[in-house]
């Protein structure tokens, strides 16, 4: 019997909702965290989200930047479909060689971010990718890593956006995509 959440005549978003798993109290008490490890499993599912963001991107990008440590996922994915480069965009003192990174805050702490010195020549128009927009600060903190580094960000996608945190607000009208949009006002 066929799941009749893989239809193709099933909206993306409520396909997402449907492989989503909310775990209470991670990485902290009083945090809901979004998993997308369900997604994953999902060949279907996950196709369709990667084939969702390439087809949109489609012409506009050189290189793709995923976030720590789902944004890889998700990033090499699509970077894949979409026959381009992939920059991890690590965690301090995870890449090998020269580094150049940012500091920033988050919900529930602070945390710095790094990429290779030499991942641009410059002026490459860069796709970030990340799991779930939350506050905003990993995702306009890479924006910002990026840019000082020599990209140009084109956009930003995420497949889930949680809204009541405002993380949009903290990209600064960019170009930003999230797949499914849970809590707003």
């Amino acid at each position: 019997m066929s799941d009749p959440m893989s239809s193709p005549t099933v909206p993306l978003a409520e396909l997402v909702a449907s492989r989503l798993r909310d775990v209470p109290d991670f990485p902290e008490p009083g945090v809901v965290f979004k998993d997308v490890t369900p997604l994953l499993a999902d060949g279907q599912a996950f196709g369709a989200v990667v084939r969702d963001i390439a087809d949109r991107r489609r012409g506009t990008v050189d290189l793709i930047a995923g976030i720590e440590a789902r944004g890889f996922i998700f990033g090499a994915a699509v970077a894949h479909e979409l026959g381009v480069g992939f920059i991890p965009v690590r965690k301090a003192g995870k890449l090998p060689g020269k580094t150049v990174g940012v500091s920033y805050d988050l919900e529930y702490g602070s945390a710095r971010i790094e990429i290779h010195e030499d991942s641009f020549v410059g002026d490459e128009r860069v796709l970030v990718i990340d799991d779930v927009l939350a506050t905003g600060g990993t995702a306009a903190a890479t924006c910002d890593l990026l840019e000082g580094s020599g990209a140009k960000v084109v956009g930003f996608e995420a497949v889930v956006e949680l809204a009541f945190l405002h993380g949009r607000s903290r990209l600064d009208g960019r170009d930003a995509h999230t797949t499914l949009v849970v809590g707003g006002d």
